[in-house]
């Protein structure tokens, strides 16, 4: 993969969350991505950066303009510094929430990307990382 252009966002406040998803909507409309696919990795980069805020406190986003293999896309890595996750596989499932939320977060955001990742480790915080390609 071979970065285009790159941009780190920090997550602090909810104002922080809107900015990461101006810039994921720009830097999908750069990469070429279709209207459907602009709007599935925004509503995944809303989903994580929301979760680092709420459950880490904040943390930051990584944007990735990209090319892969010929085609054009976006990475976002998303890390905090916060509690960790104790059970990824459960996290993931649809309805698991530690918080007030419904629970749709992180398997969604699974869901509406071509690639997903996560590592996480108690007491030390969580990375997330995605892309949706042309």
């Amino acid at each position: 993969m071979t970065p285009a252009r790159t941009e780190t966002i920090e997550i602090k406040s909810s104002d922080d969350v809107v900015r990461v998803r101006q810039l994921v909507r720009a830097g999908a409309i750069e990469a070429g991505l279709s209207l459907v696919d602009q709007t599935k990795i925004v509503t995944a980069a809303s989903e994580l950066a929301r979760n680092a805020l709420d459950y880490a406190g904040g943390g930051t986003a990584l944007i990735d303009v990209a090319e892969n293999a010929g085609r054009r896309g976006l990475r976002l890595t998303f890390e905090d510094n916060g509690p960790g996750i104790a059970d990824v596989q459960l996290a993931l499932k649809d309805g698991f929430t530690t918080g007030s939320g419904l629970g749709l977060g992180l398997g969604g955001a699974k869901r509406l990307s071509n690639e997903f990742s996560i590592t996480s480790k108690q007491g030390v915080g969580t990375r997330v990382t995605i892309a949706r390609w042309t």
